[in-house]
């Protein structure tokens, strides 16, 4: 199933994750992960939570963001 993460057999949609991985906020957004990458490279990104070398991306702050922009 595109867009739900399987646990232990249960269905997580992604609108209901508060933290989506590169590869789920890609799918999320429709942004490709090179893309996010380079948002979400700087130290003082407010929508990114890191997690050792792992990024993890917050999806509501993220989406405000989106909302705000008129491109990226």
């Amino acid at each position: 199933m595109k867009g739900v993460i399987v646990i232990d057999k249960k269905y997580i949609p992604l609108w209901e994750k508060a933290n989506l991985t590169l590869e789920e906020a890609s799918m999320y957004f429709g942004i490709g992960q090179n893309k996010l990458r380079e948002l979400t490279n700087s130290d003082s990104c407010p929508y990114v939570i890191w997690c050792g070398n792992k990024r993890l991306i917050k999806r509501k702050l993220f989406s405000e963001y989106l909302e705000k922009m008129y491109s990226i």
